[in-house]
């Protein structure tokens, strides 16, 4: 229900293509709004074999905009496959974040990849190019959160929770059968209302409308009360006397109106003087002292769907001129839902920051220069939408909401409990990439070292099978050297000045060996060998690849080998490298049998941290694809 509070500032006019009568209809009902309807008879048109980029692309975006997306990726896909070529890069944007809320994150990411290479300068490609690691950083951050399910849902969509003193204010689509319900069009819900839970013993119980002057035959939602409780600011969409309408064009667009208290009573109800006809303004939420006013829009300037700004609340109650929040926090997609806390932190939702897909809420610090923007990780993050945080920094409890599988309604608000506090140190990720000067393939475990101007070093470790490491770098510093090594190399080092995407390649050039040209090709082509699930011991069909080991280093008796073993991806890290390293040693052993020097042979075991395909942990494989990770590898060296 929340997208009736979001469409308005995501999407555009949608121009009638009109084929046939069916077609007409559907395109009238999509440009009015009336999603669940457009749906139905973009459907039925497919069906009748109107299979083509323009009803792809509407039956997509109608789902989409309704959080239906399992089904968006569903339509998007087929668009992609009869029109990948000139389709808008938008389009491969919204079909990598689509596939997300089924957690198929390397399809995603190949699709983001794509709309990188046609969308270079657009932040969410910056972004996803600076931290392709974003889901290890999203589980660095996870489990800093108990959640629960409130007992106040309905099975209606129940959301934007607000402090109300001791109790709770929050936006609800239930019905309360006092009088006709009043079914909005785009999904065929209530149309929203306040209501009000008050706070007893830790539960939150008595819930109720929260003022009939305040609820109308509009929509209303998204509160914030000053801190004395006697001002409130609300969204409510364009009304007529009470009553939902709509511009010219057929948007109702949505304000943020001011209600005063008196008695008990609210009242003095007002248009914000920034409020437009031509622009939605939503979700206000307050500074700490009380002023500012933050809010989400698609005002001019936005830079995209919708942005987050703010405006200065003077003294005498008057207003400053909005101000953007810039491209720190704003994407060229969704970024909404404000809240600021005691200590002027920023919370918000977005869908333009890399995140687990739909909807996902962040954090900033305002008041530190250079604070990166974090994804609150999960369990608060889902593949769906979540959104509209709440936090009391001083008790660690806070509320948000979510339209996850396993809810009550349509969007529930869940409470939680903060077990560790985000981390907002002034530091930026620096990820490094070893790779080969000749080949351009990535090197594991090269040795780097990360100083600083001063020569104090930073950080030191080894590179990932993929040839990546990363180091935090204060952000208060822009000058580094990095320093690389590994064995077969010579030793590297790059100095760099940090740039906006902080990711750096470190070329190592290989040392040459005194072999005969002729005889080289033949080294490389020693095929690896291969282990049964969960066993160390050789097989038969190893005997070609040892028979050619055992000859070539018989022929060069001042040669040594590099056994390297690996797993699949099934089972813990540690069991798999455990494995592995038997598997290391029984080739070792193995060899030993065939008569050759213990001293002559390196086994080493990497567990699944070299997988030679896409089959990790969150990706489903079949048995034939897992057996070509269950190997060993062999390197000669004089």
């Amino acid at each position: 229900m929340r997208h009736i509070l979001t469409v308005t500032l995501l999407l555009s006019t949608y121009f009638l293509v009109a084929q046939d009568g069916h077609t007409r209809q559907a395109s009238l009902l999509f440009e009015d709004y009336e999603y669940v309807d457009a749906i139905d008879n973009y459907s039925k048109l497919v069906d009748k074999g109107h299979s083509n980029a323009e009803t792809y692309k509407k039956l997509g975006d109608a789902n989409y905009y309704n959080a239906k997306y399992t089904e968006a990726a569903e339509w998007y896909g087929k668009l992609v496959k009869i029109d990948s070529n000139d389709i808008e890069p938008e389009y491969y944007y919204l079909y990598a974040q689509a596939l997300k809320s089924q957690e198929r994150y390397k399809e995603s990411d190949k699709w983001m990849q794509k709309f990188m290479e046609k969308s270079k300068n657009d932040s969410r490609a910056l972004r996803f190019n600076e931290v392709r690691d974003y889901l290890n950083r999203i589980e660095k951050n996870s489990d800093r959160y108990i959640i629960r399910n409130m007992s106040i849902n309905s099975e209606e969509s129940d959301f934007a929770p607000s402090f109300y003193g001791e109790n709770l204010v929050f936006s609800t689509a239930r019905d309360s059968g006092i009088v006709t319900r009043n079914i909005h069009v785009w999904n065929k819900q209530s149309f929203l209302n306040l209501y009000k839970v008050e706070k007893e013993d830790d539960e939150y119980t008595n819930v109720d409308r929260f003022s009939k002057k305040l609820n109308t035959k509009a929509h209303e939602s998204s509160t914030a009360f000053t801190n004395d409780g006697e001002t409130l600011y609300f969204t409510r969409n364009n009304s007529d006397n009470g009553a939902f309408s709509r511009d010219e064009i057929g948007i109702s667009r949505l304000k943020i109106y001011r209600a005063k208290q008196k008695n008990g009573k609210w009242g003095k109800i007002k248009s914000l003087p920034f409020n437009d006809d031509n622009y939605s303004v939503a979700h206000p939420a307050l500074s700490p002292d009380g002023k500012k006013l933050y809010f989400a829009s698609d005002m001019p300037g936005t830079q995209g769907e919708s942005d987050i700004w703010y405006v200065d609340i003077h003294e005498d109650g008057t207003y400053g001129e909005p101000q953007n929040l810039g491209p720190k926090i704003n994407t060229e997609a969704r970024e909404t839902f404000p809240f600021i806390t005691a200590s002027n932190i920023l919370y918000f939702a977005s869908d333009g920051h890399p995140g687990l897909g739909g909807l996902d809420m962040f954090a900033t610090s305002l008041d530190v220069e250079g604070t990166k923007v974090i994804n609150l990780g999960k369990p608060l993050n889902s593949t769906e939408d979540d959104f509209s945080f709440i936090i009391d920094e001083e008790s660690k409890e806070g509320f948000f909401a979510s339209n996850r599988s396993e809810g009550k309604g349509q969007d529930d608000i869940y409470g939680f409990r903060e077990i560790e506090p985000l981390n907002f140190s002034c530091d930026n990720p620096v990820l490094i990439r070893v790779l080969d000067v000749n080949t351009r393939k990535p090197l594991a475990e090269a040795d780097v070292d990360l100083v600083n101007k001063a020569q104090k070093r930073l950080g030191t470790g080894a590179t990932s099978g993929e040839g990546y490491f990363e180091f935090e770098a204060s952000c208060m510093e822009n000058r580094f050297t990095l320093y690389s090594s590994k064995k077969g190399y010579h030793d590297n080092e790059m100095a760099f000045t940090l740039s906006d995407d902080n990711v750096y390649e470190l070329l190592l050039e290989p040392i040459k060996k005194e072999v005969a040209e002729e005889e080289r090709p033949e080294l490389l082509e020693i095929d690896p060998i291969y282990f049964d699930f969960d066993q160390s011991v050789i097989r038969y069909d190893a005997e070609l690849s040892i028979v050619k080991v055992l000859a070539y280093l018989n022929k060069h008796p001042n040669w040594q080998v590099q056994v390297s073993s690996h797993t699949d991806s099934r089972g813990s890290k540690a069991y798999n490298l455990k494995l592995s390293k038997n598997r290391a040693e029984g080739t070792k052993k193995y060899l030993i049998a065939q008569g050759i020097s213990p001293e002559r042979i390196i086994a080493e075991g990497f567990g699944e941290e070299q997988l030679v395909n896409e089959c990790d942990d969150n990706t489903p494989c079949p048995e034939s694809k897992h057996r070509w990770n269950r190997r060993s590898e062999f390197d000669l060296n004089d």
